[in-house]
């Protein structure tokens, strides 16, 4: 890729042009009082010079190809930080052993890429493994590295738990979130809450699993709900919760303008348990394939221990045709 064509692609020239508004809109006597609207227009204006930088300076061949991978995280929530969700399927033990595997492979993938991770809530299986769990994951384009694991994961293995060693195909749902910053248009009327209490069964000693602090918000009109028992205080976990829950009312806004988008195109795919994106098969063979790029390894061990780089470049790649 010559310099000239990673202008194009990195779209230089309309970057420059935004850096100007940037810069001009700070100007502005009341802009610094907006104190959201003041760090992200910060945090972009810093990314922005940064890349044009990197972009001038750009030599070798290897900076080039740096530069042109940085051109796939041009979404415009990709360089949030993201909410990731694990949800296991139907099948008891089984689909819950497999969620925490994912859950597993999504901290050792933060763990790699020196990202901070950290669970706001996990939901512990009877036997196994967990019913559902979230995460936090904060770093250089985290959500435009995660979107790609939003759907359906399937496994097929000999499970463990069967003492006819039999071949088991689990589920499990992946959502993921970017974390919104700016939520003030985001109103939510108190009678359309329902808020539960409960017990934690979290981390934190008998201090916690001794108190209701633990708290579930549902959103009667829409039947989303949030749970988050990370924090020791009832109200750390309830302000945690609305959050939450005010970003997923945001995302579902958006996600219903595209789907209206998809429909006029006709190619509106709804992402639900059906929609499987990727299966990891261990027996009989060894494969893990995305069936949205073809992309596959028959490395799964490796995969599971957090090393997904090359589905999710992939994946960018594919959404970028």
């Amino acid at each position: 890729m010559t310099k000239e064509e990673l202008k194009r692609l990195l779209k230089i020239d309309q970057k420059k042009e935004e850096v100007g508004q940037i810069v001009e809109a700070m100007e502005a006597p009341d802009f610094w009082s907006k104190q959201t609207q003041s760090i992200q227009a910060g945090q972009r204006l810093s990314y922005l010079n940064n890349l044009i930088s990197r972009f001038e300076s750009a030599q070798t061949e290897s900076e080039i190809s740096e530069l042109e991978k940085e051109s796939l995280f041009d979404g415009p929530y990709d360089k949030f930080p993201a909410l990731l969700s694990i949800h296991a399927g139907a099948g008891g033990t089984e689909a819950q052993d497999w969620a925490n595997m994912l859950l597993r492979m999504y901290l050792r993938f933060a763990e790699k890429k020196n990202f901070k991770a950290q669970i706001i809530n996990k939901s512990d299986g009877e036997e196994a493994g967990i019913k559902s769990a979230t995460l936090r994951i904060d770093g250089p384009n985290v959500y435009g590295l995660l979107k790609s694991e939003l759907g359906t994961h399937r496994l097929v293995r000999i499970s463990p738990f069967d003492a006819d060693k039999a071949r088991h195909t689990s589920f499990a749902l992946v959502e993921v979130l970017p974390e919104f910053q700016e939520l003030e248009d985001i109103e939510i009327d108190s009678k359309d809450l329902r808020v539960d209490v409960y017990r934690s069964s979290g981390h934190g000693g008998q201090s916690v699993n001794t108190t209701d602090s633990a708290v579930r918000i549902t959103h009667l009109p829409t039947k989303i709900t949030v749970a988050i028992q990370n924090e020791r205080s009832q109200i750390q976990n309830r302000e945690t919760a609305l959050k939450i829950l005010k970003i997923k009312l945001k995302m579902l806004e958006i996600e219903k303008q595209k789907n209206k988008e998809r429909e006029l195109k006709g190619d509106f795919l709804p992402a639900e348990w059906g929609s499987q994106i990727r299966s990891y098969i261990l027996q009989p063979y060894q494969q893990v394939k995305d069936h949205r790029t073809n992309f596959e390894t028959n490395n799964p061990n490796e995969v599971l221990d957090g090393e997904i780089d090359k589905f999710q470049e992939a994946y960018l790649r594919f959404i970028h045709k």
